[in-house]
């Protein structure tokens, strides 16, 4: 990562190596605080400053010729721009190039005005090597912040302007969904609505769902299965002809031929799967997205190589039998989206399959820890 002189950012918040001169080599566990080896860097144009960080119970551990950094920490910012914040990603990182050097956190679902202050919650592990001795241990930094009008800021490097406007997206939509059923149909209905989303929750199975990038290799014989498409009203991008290969233990995503049916270029596809068992029971596999290049019009295949597994909590892997697709999201080149409206997901079998979105297990966990009347108030808001 560049320092703060070359990046022209301002280094709000430094910390002190672990002894002077560097990072000397660990033997035993030691405590990371404010004064040792974090970094907190904001460009200084940022949106929002740093108003105070708590490190928490945050440790440093020996691995061999690796430390192990195990971050719990919680960070407060304060929004000094003239707009309400409504999420925030943060680029947390140890190294850039080995595996289990970097991550991030996204806290999406915000409403933040100006002058009011957030915390961000970090609870991560990352790996560092020991031979590793310049520069602070962990890095944090802003990778976007996105406004209520849906302007972005941020450098993008891990694209979180697509993903945290899909969620801010999806939250205006299940926010209008519970305040049309106060609206309409009362206080009641609404309390119905919330004491579902929890039971939704409580009531799915519990097998494991596991989705692996990239190609994998085994040794049993594949079945070709041809994979089914749930079609909704107005998506832009129409999937067919779509082949999985199944074996005993796993199905690779299906090969899928699109179309783009409506009038504008399409960038981005993102295709959800349901996997059923042998018992007939389905369950949600996850979402496969795929960057293209669609003009109205036109076809393209998608290729993912990826692969899902049901495994129960014992571990023993659950057989696949079927497989349905249907497209989750869609960007168009001019950077607005489609995703599916309530009516989709209420009907049919999306909604026994989807997990209740973000937005609607906080404002169900919002009634259950301060009760109805909170949740009315916070959807007036909006």
């Amino acid at each position: 990562m560049s320092t703060c002189s070359k990046a022209g950012a301002v280094l709000v918040a430094a910390a002190m190596a672990l002894v002077s001169g560097g990072v000397a080599r660990l033997d035993a566990q030691q405590r990371l605080t404010s004064r040792s080896a974090m970094h907190i860097t904001l460009p200084e144009d940022s949106p929002v400053a740093l108003a105070g960080a708590d490190w928490g119970e945050s440790v440093v551990t020996p691995r061999g010729s690796a430390m192990l950094l195990d971050l719990h920490t919680a960070i407060t910012f304060r929004n000094i721009s003239q707009h309400r914040v409504r999420g925030i990603t943060l680029l947390v990182m140890a190294q850039e190039v080995a595996p289990g050097g970097k991550a991030s956190v996204s806290v999406p679902s915000l409403d933040v005005g100006p002058g009011e202050a957030f915390p961000v919650r970090i609870d991560l592990r990352l790996m560092r090597p020991q031979t590793q001795t310049e520069g602070s241990l962990v890095d944090i930094s802003i990778d976007g912040v996105l406004f209520d009008s849906l302007e972005f800021y941020g450098p993008n490097k891990l694209n979180s302007r697509r993903s945290m406007s899909l969620w801010e997206m999806e939250a205006r939509r299940d926010r209008k969904h519970l305040k049309s059923v106060y609206e309409s149909a009362g206080a009641d209905s609404l309390r119905r609505q919330l004491v579902d989303i929890q039971a939704r929750l409580s009531d799915r199975p519990k097998l494991d769902v596991q989705v692996a990038r990239g190609r994998t290799t085994t040794q049993e014989v594949e079945r070709s299965v041809r994979v089914a498409f749930l079609k909704m009203p107005g998506q832009p991008v129409q999937p067919s002809d779509g082949f999985a290969g199944v074996t005993s233990t796993e199905a690779r995503a299906p090969h899928v031929e699109v179309v783009n049916s409506s009038t504008r270029g399409v960038r981005y596809v993102e295709l959800g799967w349901i996997v059923q068992n042998q018992s007939g029971e389905e369950f949600f596999a996850g979402s496969v997205p795929a960057e293209v290049n669609l003009a109205p019009g036109q076809r393209t295949k998608i290729q993912p190589e990826a692969s899902v597994k049901l495994t129960e909590r014992n571990g023993r892997p659950v057989p696949i039998s079927e497989m349905t697709g249907f497209v989750n999201h869609v960007e168009f080149q001019d950077g607005s989206m489609w995703i599916p409206q309530r009516a989709n997901i209420d009907s049919g079998r999306l909604r026994s399959v989807l997990n209740p979105s973000p937005e609607e297990q906080r404002l169900s966990d919002l009634y259950r820890r301060k009760g109805l009347q909170a949740v009315i108030d916070e959807l007036r808001k909006h």
